[in-house]
């Protein structure tokens, strides 16, 4: 709601306060504090009710009309405003500043925080093994900057990319939790599925005000030293993302200390729809189960699961560390020294993001509990590490290091089990603080003192019905019945008077109560800025305690990578310069650990002389399985893990691709098969020899002889052109003859055998092309009526024999028949209107003034033998 300065006065001074900070967050929820509620007024309120199923009230009236509110408890508004970012909605905390004792009219507020879906550090908001990321997008024609923070680590990167499905791939892999944008980012519909994005003003985005927010957050004099300095499009977007995270912090960031320059060229490089139908982290249907971080992940720490994430997400084509990381994974399994560790580190908690915390100035009690629990781990984790003969696990204890003096400044100031806020006070120790017992004591021996007081004044008084009691409203007081306090002695001062009793206070009461009240109140004070002196203490070492718990997450991963190996019968994977993969009994990690019985592993062997597998078989004989286990043992090598095979040499991989099922993009106004043929042209226009291409079912959206050609097409120009390392499974059998005309090209097929009219899946893969497709026996198993399958026989053994488009030699017996009638009705061509015939372009290419006689007899010839031939 916005309300033009001339209406205000219309309004309460209370609403006139709350819309003026309203007209300065339009974009977002105000959370208005009133007492011990948040309230929302007006649309917000509305918002408000609708997603957290609250009650709408309208109360009392400002400017003549009710107010339509809505509130939410303070002590539980975290619950709330973590269900509100979820659903991509942003939210300005406006607490109350001024004291009400003093104030005249509204007590003073502001806005202290604005909480948005990529900004959050609080624990309760956050998924503890996903990184919770901000990036910003800035654009110059097809040509993209990027930058990406997460606030709730300190980690900021930027990169450069060229191209929309550079971008979307990117966007894929980092699945922003918020995304900024220009007003005018003309590529909005490469945002489609994504939720929290803000537009920004252009000029936020100007490329020397980027500059000079970045120099002055690094304190550095330029961006050289980054290895970004030339990285126009990416500053941009860094500044803007900078700006905006200290916008809505409403405070310095000191964590942010640094910028890395990631390089799409250093890692594997997987397409978006690559990354969906691997399921690397993110299953078919949005979830996290059946994934291969669901297989791989058993890390003892949330930092640590973030990693491996991050690892299996954007694994490196740096040959040099991979290796470091698989041979320290090597060193950890010998002895079995991950297991020591891996206890000791389900003991340290998730410091990393603990660390910003302290950095905010937002770190709970229980944060430094377990930082204080963590330090004191270190000592032991250091005489595990210097066990490990690995010169990377060396490197990692030295960055690790220990912090005694940390550790015990902790251990003696904070209580063992802390409360879960500073707030009420009761965090600092006994013995930590001389001036804090002091006061301490004296609220905590008030009790004694009361009674002490109350046995001296009976006995002085001889009044039996004397007590000493206490509120929050009158203090400390002497109480007397109505019966016997015309008793009370000359010293009492009457306080208040009661239908059954009169109150007194005594001057020695009273000075009593002046002290006990303000020491509760100094005590609360003095222990609040204890704890400020603590996080200013940590703070002042936050670098190098950042370093480690970088170097504790890395450790995490390869013993957990060393114990997956173990516990899945992994092995090394060897790396060659020689093209291709060499796998002996290759698995599928996902698949082995759903099924009941034992999974049969198979070979794979692609090289210089086979890039290219024509893959055949029926129907759930393992096709999609076999092609997908490859993609994933390479891209579990290039992470540094062992891999579920016997045997793994893998050479050079630079891009891996999919194209492996879909489904219709309705919003997008895309059929099945245009998805389909999209994502073809990706492969066909991007894979580079290096890449390993994963194809299965290419043209069965389309009528037989169409989608024939099209695979057969696409097969040739991957085999001869590109030649790329290519799993081609297929159900058009006549492509197997593609091993006869291509060098690099051969058939293998997956095994099944029929029992009693049923079929058994056999799951192995054997050298040449399938003898049968077995489509009925699955159609039958899949529970189509009988009556259909016998139809569908009858019909069968009619169309046996015809000609199929490409008229494959008899002795392959094709199962896969061409349209039956005579004569065959072709599949028009919708833009064969459109395009020119082979003869149009000669002759249009023809000079004709230029021609002799004999040289334009012989064109003549040439034309004619073309137009025959075509």
């Amino acid at each position: 709601m916005s309300v033009a300065p001339t209406e205000l006065t219309k309004h309460t001074p209370m609403m006139q306060q709350y819309l003026k900070i309203k007209v300065e967050h339009p974009n977002e929820l105000v959370f208005y504090r009133m007492g011990d509620f948040y309230e929302l007024f007006y649309d917000d309120a509305k918002k408000a009710a609708e997603f957290l199923d609250i009650t709408l009230t309208a109360r009392g009236q400002s400017g003549g009309q009710p107010i339509p509110m809505a509130g939410v408890p303070y002590h539980s508004a975290e619950n709330y405003i973590a269900r509100l970012v979820r659903a991509g909605q942003s939210i300005a905390i406006c607490e109350q500043i001024g004291d009400p004792a003093t104030s005249k009219g509204p007590v003073e507020r502001k806005v202290v925080r604005i909480v948005t879906p990529g900004t959050l550090s609080d624990e309760a908001f956050l998924e503890d093994r996903r990184d919770n990321l901000l990036v910003a997008i800035f654009s110059h024609r097809e040509d993209f900057g990027l930058a990406t923070l997460d606030i709730s680590s300190g980690r900021f990167s930027v990169s450069e990319l060229a191209g929309t499905e550079s971008l979307q791939g990117e966007l894929q892999r980092l699945r922003p939790a918020e995304i900024l944008i220009s007003e005018d980012f003309p590529f909005e519909d490469l945002l489609e599925g994504f939720t929290g994005i803000r537009r920004q003003g252009p000029w936020l985005f100007e490329r020397d005000s980027a500059q000079r927010t970045l120099t002055q957050q690094l304190q550095v004099r330029d961006l050289t030293g980054f290895g970004c300095e030339d990285l126009s499009l990416a500053i941009s977007a860094a500044g803007c993302l900078l700006q905006y995270a200290k916008e809505t912090q409403r405070t310095a960031l000191p964590h942010i200390r640094k910028l890395s320059r990631e390089r799409r060229e250093d890692a594997v490089i997987l397409d978006a729809a690559s990354r969906r139908n691997l399921e690397i982290d993110m299953n078919l249907t949005g979830g996290t189960q059946y994934t291969l971080a669901w297989v791989m992940d058993r890390t003892a720490t949330a930092m640590g699961g973030r990693l491996i994430r991050r690892w299996l997400n954007r694994p490196l084509r740096d040959i040099q560390t991979v290796r470091e990381r698989q041979g320290a994974v090597s060193a950890l399994l010998d002895g079995f020294h991950y297991e020591p560790l891996h206890d000791l580190l389900k003991s340290v908690g998730d410091i990393e993001r603990i660390l910003s915390r302290v950095a905010l100035r937002s770190a709970r009690p229980r944060d430094l509990a377990r930082l204080r629990d963590a330090f004191g781990l270190l000592p032991e984790l250091q005489s595990v590490l210097g066990a490990i003969a690995s010169e990377h696990v060396k490197q990692l204890s030295e960055t690790v290091s220990t912090y005694p003096e940390l550790a015990d400044l902790l251990s003696r100031a904070i209580i063992e089990n802390p409360p879960v806020v500073i707030r009420d006070g009761g965090v600092i120790a006994e013995g930590y603080d001389d001036e804090l017992d002091d006061l301490r004591n004296i609220s905590e021996n008030a009790g004694q003192y009361l009674l002490d007081v109350e046995t001296r004044e009976k006995e002085r008084t001889g009044i039996s019905t004397l007590k000493v009691g206490y509120n929050r409203v009158h203090g400390y007081y002497i109480e007397i019945s109505r019966a016997q306090s015309d008793q009370a002695p000359v010293d009492y001062i009457r306080r208040q008077t009661l239908k059954n009793a009169e109150r007194f206070i005594t001057p020695e009461l009273k000075e009593f109560e002046d002290k006990a009240l303000s020491a509760k109140s100094r005590a609360l004070a003095r222990e609040k800025g204890l704890y400020d002196a603590l996080l200013e203490n940590l703070a002042e070492q936050l670098a190098p305690l950042q370093d480690t718990a970088q170097a504790l997450a890395e450790l995490d991963v390869l013993s957990n990578f060393a114990e997956r190996a173990t516990t899945l019968r992994l092995n090394p994977p060897e790396f060659s310069s020689e093209p291709g993969l060499d796998i002996a009994a290759g698995r599928h990690p996902v698949v082995e650990q759903l099924l009941s019985e034992p999974f049969v592993p198979n070979d794979l062997l692609i090289d210089n002389e086979r890039r290219m597998l024509v893959i055949t078989g029926p129907n759930m004989g393992g096709k999609s399985t076999y092609m997908r286990q490859a993609a994933l043992i390479a891209l579990l090598a290039y992470t540094g893990s062992f891999v579920p095979a016997d045997r793994a040499i893998v050479g050079p991989v630079d891009r891996i691709f999919t194209r492996m099922g879909s489904s219709d993009d309705i919003a997008g106004g895309r059929s099945t098969f245009m998805v389909e043929m999209t994502e073809t042209a990706n492969i066909l226009h991007n894979a580079t020899e290096n890449s390993l291409v994963l194809m299965d079912e290419i043209g069965r959206g389309t009528s037989t002889f169409d989608g024939l050609s099209l695979a057969w097409a696409t097969a040739e120009q991957l085999a001869q052109n590109v030649r790329c390392y290519t799993l081609f499974a297929t159900h058009y059998f006549e492509l197997t003859q593609l091993a006869d005309q291509l060098r690099h090209a051969v058939n293998v097929h997956l095994t099944a055998t029929e029992h009693d009219d049923s079929i058994v899946f056999l799951h192995n893969v054997h050298e040449g092309p399938a003898s049968q497709s077995y489509g009925l026996q699955v159609a039958k198993l899949a529970g189509v009526p009988q009556d259909v399958i016998d139809n569908a026989k009858h019909q069968l053994h009619r169309l046996e024999g015809t000609e199929s488009p490409t008229r494959p030699a008899p002795a392959k017996a094709p199962t896969r028949v061409a349209e039956p009638a005579q004569p065959t009705t072709m599949q028009g061509d919708m833009f064969s209107g459109f395009e020119p015939s082979a003869v149009e372009k000669a002759l249009d290419k023809l000079d004709l003034d230029g021609l002799t006689p004999r040289e334009a007899m012989n064109r003549l010839y040439e034309l004619k033998d073309l137009l025959e031939s075509s």
